[in-house]
């Protein structure tokens, strides 16, 4: 795990990771403007980087203008400056999100207002394919933003971008630490993938259904029932493609006394960073910061693990503002010599339930005391995105 993912880790609550991105980044623009000039012009953002003074500030606040509901917020905003004339980058950067609430028009209108500037250039980087130079629909008086801004007087010129290609850019050049650490957390956050199929994307594309299928059938309605029987019930819409994309995993999970305790049984780090890696199956008990009991949670997880160190696996078992796990788990390299591998893997998943079952209730009961199963637990309700955006297993 990445010094920069550790340090989100410490994040009470969901992790600002778009913002803490943004933050790293400039940070390091500004200590390496050469590699910001070289990447600008790199990307034939600017043609030259004859320029005496470079500012980069991050989260700046612009008043909204009078056709602006409301203020603006830019996640990078870059000046340079030749001592004659001065040029004004707006960078807006979203790793999972998309431009929402005509953003990028908003900072374009600001852009162009902004007095004594020479060139006015707004870039639009993105994790994801979120395409801004469509054509407008037909019903729709409104041009497309790329249009849009070169309407504007004095005009923007817009750049659309996506992170892998700052990574490729970053990777030929990361001769420092900090570089390095960049490069780990946008490989850990999906940001380093390519514009090409691999032969291994192919083997994905063919293969995909049949081996989402393996995976359902072993946490089928046999597994899913011996699960609510232990822990009073199964998120509705649990195990989901949505935990696969963000969070690695494919699980059926419940919740304890609300959305801050809670357990999940099923399939972690799908998406590992080497294709050395396996991904490994098996339960895992988690409690985050607002869990009224997080403490005595804490000291009860290390008990565990101090009483079975060679059955159950920590995460993050400190009193510090990140989530706290516990894992009781395989390798899936363990199974694959099996004669019938998704058999012994739904022994296994039974064999995770009853082993939980017995931790809870010798480790755990001071949570439970008094209160039934039913009342601790919230069963078969719809899948909870604070449990999505949960880092412990996953990214």
């Amino acid at each position: 795990m990445s010094l920069f993912t550790n340090l989100l880790n410490l994040h009470l609550g969901n992790k600002p990771r778009e913002d803490f991105f943004t933050e790293i980044v400039a940070y390091f623009l500004s200590l390496n403007n050469d590699i910001l000039l070289g990447w600008l012009k790199h990307d034939s953002i600017i043609s030259d980087d004859n320029y005496s003074s470079i500012k980069i500030s991050t989260q700046q606040e612009h008043k909204g203008l009078e056709n602006h509901l409301d203020n603006s917020r830019l996640d990078i905003a870059v000046e340079l400056s030749t001592g004659l004339n001065t040029d004004v980058i707006f960078i807006e950067s979203k790793i999972a999100a998309k431009d929402g609430n005509n953003a990028l028009k908003k900072y374009a209108d600001i852009l162009s207002n902004l007095p004594n500037v020479r060139h006015r250039i707004l870039i639009y980087i993105t994790r994801d394919y979120d395409p801004k130079d469509d054509d407008p629909k037909d019903d729709d008086p409104k041009p497309a933003i790329k249009e849009y801004c070169l309407e504007l007087s004095p005009k923007i010129n817009l750049f659309q971008l996506r992170w892998y290609q700052f990574y490729n850019f970053l990777e030929k050049r990361a001769f420092d630490i900090l570089a390095q650490e960049i490069l780990i957390f946008m490989r850990k956050n999906g940001m380093s993938h390519t514009n090409q199929f691999s032969s291994v994307d192919l083997l994905t594309m063919v293969n995909f259904n049949k081996t989402l299928h393996l995976m359902e059938s072993t946490l089928n309605e046999e597994v899913q029932r011996e699960f609510k029987l232990a822990f009073g019930g199964v998120i509705k819409g649990a195990p989901s493609m949505t935990q696969w994309r963000w969070c690695s995993r494919y699980i059926i999970y419940t919740k304890f006394s609300g959305g801050n305790f809670w357990c999940g049984l099923g399939y972690f780090n799908l998406n590992p960073d080497s294709f050395a890696e396996y991904p490994y199956l098996g339960i895992c008990l988690e409690v985050s910061p607002g869990f009224g009991e997080h403490s005595k949670v804490i000291k009860s997880m290390q008990k565990v693990i101090n009483d079975k160190p060679n059955i159950w696996i920590p995460e993050n078992l400190t009193i510090l503002p990140s989530c706290s796990a516990i894992f009781y788990r395989k390798s899936l390299q363990e199974f694959l010599s099996e004669k019938d591998q998704l058999s012994a893997i739904k022994l296994f998943f039974q064999e995770s339930i009853k082993e939980l079952k017995t931790v809870q209730e010798q480790y755990f009961d001071f949570i439970w005391k008094g209160v039934s199963i039913e009342a601790a637990t919230e069963p078969d309700q719809e899948e909870d995105p604070d449990i999505l955006l949960s880092s412990i297993g996953g990214v």
